[in-house]
């Protein structure tokens, strides 16, 4: 801090001076006339208080650099104000206006602090940031600033109150202007709102006309279809009477009559199941019942059943690729399937040669199902089209297939019903791919998947992470990204929950989303950073605002903007758990090479490593060195790496350890089966790469940051 100027207050005319000075200082640092005015007014009020209840004081005019700041500190040894915090509060009345100043000049200033020694006297400092377009000053320059206005010789008092009159002026003008315009703008909002409300009238009584439509629209149809299905299942079954012979033989004419009655009697009934589902979409009677299911699982089952719509020696194939790494669905697998179905049903229907590809891929916190086909492919002004309802495009092929033009506009209804959405992206001749995008999680879930309930068993070689987040999809992900590592998640979706969990569970962290619904997830975090049995646990805020700095404030240990990736999450976790203290591993295995190699390939971490040559070693240095995680091999002469496992699960000294099996074993299926209950993972030496030998080591709770 740099001071430029100190003024001593002992008469009146000194007031007048200080204001001066101030204004002056105000515009060599760059304020605007505006911000000038501001300065002056406000340091006059506080040395007009120090001469009148304190008969003087002193005014020190000082930059801050780092940031620039205008800081001006006002002193008297006065009495003092017995009755600061009403003055500032605005509470106290005094008969010749005292506090009116302090007030008034704490709504002026950026910077505003008060301090008053009863018998000792009052020191304010009041400040502005320098203005952003000013460069930063050095001390030869403020200095020169200082210079330049001791230079000036201090105006006569009469003119500096004439300039301050035209001052007010000035702002009684623009305030006056301010008004008008403010005026004529509310004449204009009124006129405006007006013709809003009447807008809005008339919109009302069209929606709810178009409402009484819809609805008179939906029963018709609803009523109509269920009337329908009497009379044709009714065909249909006679149908199939007479093409089984029960009465007797048929011609053959007649025989391909009841076939043609049959088959418009399937096209009938295809017509009013889908006229049933979308009108139980549109009024809103269609029930989502969310559950848990795998892509694979869903791509199976469709692979089944829609294989035999392949023509025999037809020269289109349908191919599903195998899913990589998606996590599992929290959705209704019958409407999702439902519309999978449509595409992969219309894809047939339009493509004579070439293939039909069925894919899933993940973005996030979402999940997009495609289908692409090498058919006919779609027009620009038909992408759109498809979607009304009984539309079909016109095409060589349409007559040769039959269909209702109900499927895609219903499966784009079930789509926005999971809460999700669809696509299509096509080019006339080359084929189209039509992909739903739906949330992982339904997000209007009313339970939660059976292994998010809120207080879980604990394993006992996995540390809890209690995450107080009322979003369903969001602790889904969580759990996604937990599962697999040494961390079991206990989810809470409100403040009871969460305060439940605590009291019979100590977690090793707390995720705590700030926005919860109707909760202030700031008072929860004030609660357990001042409660003893909890302060010590580490708590991560994660959030979708930007609020890091009031988070720490307020105690959070670590802090992170939504959406969290895995890595992110389990890093940050594994820092907070440890509290600096040495991450070591234990490597279990008979050959030195292996052994030499882990400890180069993990040369960069801060990790400390004891090595065991043999099981019975490695189980004595894991019961007294207790390290962090331990990394074990399977084929050691005389004690087995599934013998040292069984030991090391099965003693309270080392049964929480994670374990990581890294083995050349050929393993079967049963030893596939029992490693997998008592490890946190199995690798395989011959192709482990080292990103994932990390990445393991991570879920291992080790951290391998510097």
């Amino acid at each position: 801090m740099t001071t430029l100027l100190t003024l001593e207050v002992h008469y009146e005319q000194d007031v007048v001076q200080a204001r001066q000075r101030t204004r002056e200082l105000a515009e060599q640092l760059g304020f605007d006339t505006q911000e000038q005015v501001r300065l002056a007014t406000a340091v006059s009020e506080l040395v007009r208080n120090a001469f009148q209840y304190a008969g003087g004081g002193t005014v020190a005019y000082a930059v801050e650099r780092d940031p620039q700041m205008f800081l001006i500190r006002v002193h008297d040894q006065g009495k003092g104000i017995p009755h600061l915090a009403d003055v500032l509060a605005g509470r106290y009345t005094s008969s010749t206006g005292m506090g009116v100043g302090l007030v008034g000049t704490r709504r002026l200033m950026d910077v505003f602090e008060i301090e008053s020694v009863p018998d000792q006297g009052t020191t304010v400092l009041v400040g502005k940031p320098l203005p952003k377009r000013a460069p930063a000053l050095s001390a030869s320059q403020l200095k020169q600033v200082r210079d330049v206005v001791m230079a000036r010789s201090p105006q006569n008092p009469y003119d500096e109150i004439q300039r301050q009159n035209q001052e007010l002026l000035r702002a009684m003008a623009d305030l006056r202007k301010r008004e008008d315009e403010l005026t004529q703008l509310n004449q204009e909002l009124e006129d405006t709102n007006r013709g809003v409300v009447a807008l809005y009238a008339e919109l009302d009584e069209k929606a709810s006309s178009l409402q009484q439509a819809n609805e008179l629209k939906t029963r018709f149809l609803s009523n109509m279809s269920h009337e329908f299905r009497t009379p044709l299942n009714s065909i249909l079954s006679l149908s199939r009477m007479l093409l089984s012979r029960l009465d007797g033989d048929l011609t053959t004419e007649q025989e391909t009559q009841v076939t043609f009655i049959q088959r418009a009697a399937d096209g009938l009934s295809e017509l009013v199941n889908d006229l049933l589902d979308l009108a139980k979409v549109e009024a809103g009677k269609i029930e989502v019942r969310p559950s848990a299911f795998e892509v694979s699982d869903l791509f199976g089952t469709l692979r089944g059943m829609l294989r035999p719509l392949l023509v025999e020696g037809a020269s289109v194939a349908l191919v599903f690729e195998a899913p990589d790494d998606l996590p599992t669905l929290y959705s209704d697998e019958g409407k999702v399937a439902q519309i999978i179905r449509n595409f992969i049903s219309n894809a047939l229907k339009f493509t004579e040669q070439g293939e039909v590809r069925v894919s899933a891929q993940r973005t996030d916190e979402t999940m997009t199902l495609s289908v692409s086909d090498t058919g006919i492919g779609l027009t620009p002004e038909d992408q759109e089209r498809i979607f009304e309802d009984f539309v079909q495009v016109e095409s060589h092929l349409q007559k040769q297939v039959k269909g209702t033009g109900l499927g895609l506009p219903l499966s784009r209804k079930l789509a926005e019903l999971l809460g999700g959405s669809l696509s299509v992206h096509s080019q006339a001749g080359q084929g189209s791919t039509f992909a739903v995008t739906l949330p992982i999680v339904y997000p209007h879930a009313t339970e939660l998947p059976a292994q998010l309930q809120p207080i879980a068993p604990l394993k006992i070689d996995h540390l809890p992470i209690l995450a107080v987040e009322d979003h369903t999809e969001t602790l889904f992900i969580y759990e996604k990204h937990l599962h697999a590592s040494r961390y079991q998640l206990l989810a809470a979706r409100t403040l009871a929950e969460a305060r439940q969990a605590l009291q019979q569970q100590r977690p090793a962290a707390i995720v705590l989303d700030i926005l919860l619904d109707g909760q202030n997830g700031w008072t929860f975090l004030r609660e357990l950073k001042s409660d003893e049995t909890t302060r010590d646990i580490p708590v991560i805020v994660i959030t979708v605002v930007d609020n890091e700095k009031q988070a720490v404030t307020l105690g959070a240990d670590g802090f992170l903007i939504k959406p969290v990736e895995r890595l992110p999450l389990l890093k940050k976790i594994n820092t907070l758990i440890s509290q600096g203290n040495p991450q070591t591993l234990l490597l279990i295995d008979d050959d030195p090479t292996y052994r030499y190699m882990v400890k180069q390939l993990l040369a960069d971490t801060p990790l400390q490593f004891f090595e065991a040559a043999s099981g019975q070693e490695g189980f004595a240095l894991a019961e007294s060195e207790q390290p962090t995680a331990i990394v074990l091999d399977l084929e050691m002469p005389e004690v087995s790496g599934f013998d040292v496992l069984d030991r090391l699960k099965h003693n309270a000294l080392t049964q929480s350890i994670p374990v990581i099996v890294h083995s050349s074993s050929q393993l079967s299926a049963v030893a596939q089966s029992r490693l997998a209950t008592q490890s946190l993972a199995i690798l395989s030496k011959e192709t482990t790469a080292t990103d994932q030998l990390r990445d393991t080591l991570i879920k291992a709770g080790l951290v391998l940051d510097a």
